[in-house]
């Protein structure tokens, strides 16, 4: 039984009845299914034994009654997950291969992000990552809004669709980055967050934008080092403690930096600060 999917331009084939199921029961992944054939890109399979065991913790969670681990084994990288009180969910990918396998217990909530570390992990060398921003669509342009949990990203891109005749969010948690001749493009993705928005879209990233809250307006463009430190801590933590994914995603973020201006707003929710934002990056 398989399942392929397309996402950012890969294609992921999906395979094994237990793991079709489980990612068919996704919310976010429906809107990625497409007709199955020829060469997958990716491909994610169950594996109902022989699941490694971690030797090399890279980085670890524990919120809302969720624990995670990712690092490395002997052959490559691996991602555990589980209830505070459960069975494990786990995922790991070879070294050099474009196969992610899980086993375990495929609770969806859990098997999600699973997914997400696991198409991170795939994605990497192919010059794409997954960047925490919500993403505003305008004039057929990407702009990507970034910031620390509560600092008001999705007030903000919707107080652009509000007050900009022709903003749509593409993304509200995690869109794809991925890098096209130099160029970077920004897909739509099955995760985004608690905003349903998952589209089957692309579109040329112009801009990106670090906020912060303030009692005033201000926005202004950062130099290349100030830019990379508003950009980098939104690409994926897990990644960031291996010498290999981190030169991944500093790859990305060069090219970013290298065609796109990154600003720093700080701002009052409201819709001047929406008009301020995009006047800077597409003019009056």
């Amino acid at each position: 039984m398989e399942q392929d999917y397309m996402i950012a331009g890969f294609r992921l084939r999906v395979e094994g009845e237990s793991l079709v199921t489980a990612v068919s029961g996704i919310t976010g992944f429906r809107v990625f299914a497409v007709e199955t054939t020829g060469e997958a890109h990716f491909r994610f399979t169950y594996a109902a034994e022989g699941a490694p065991e971690l030797q090399k913790p890279l980085y670890h969670t524990e919120m809302e009654q969720t624990r995670t681990r990712f690092g490395r084994y002997a052959g490559g990288y691996l991602f555990e997950s589980s209830y505070t009180e459960g069975p494990l969910l786990k995922a790991w990918v070879e070294d050099g291969k474009r196969l992610a396998y899980f086993t375990g217990n495929l609770d969806r909530d859990l098997l999600r992000f699973a997914c997400w570390i696991a198409l991170g992990v795939l994605m990497a060398p192919e010059k794409a990552v997954a960047i925490h921003t919500s993403t505003i669509v305008y004039r057929d342009k990407a702009v990507l809004f970034l910031g620390e949990s509560g600092t008001g990203k999705s007030t903000h891109t919707r107080l652009w669709r509000e007050n900009i005749e022709g903003a749509s969010l593409l993304n509200d948690d995690s869109p794809i980055v991925r890098i096209h001749n130099g160029r970077p493009f920004v897909y739509g993705s099955p995760w985004s967050g608690k905003t349903p928005c998952y589209k089957t879209e692309c579109y040329e990233l112009v801009g990106c934008v670090r906020l912060s809250q303030a009692p005033y307006n201000e926005i202004k463009k950062l130099r290349v080092m100030e830019a990379y430190g508003a950009l980098h801590p939104s690409c994926p933590p897990d990644f960031a403690y291996d010498d290999h994914l981190y030169d991944c995603i500093s790859e990305v973020l060069n090219d970013v930096l290298t065609c796109v201006p990154v600003y720093h707003l700080a701002c009052l929710p409201n819709a001047e600060a929406a008009r301020l934002s995009c006047k800077t990056i597409f003019g009056a």
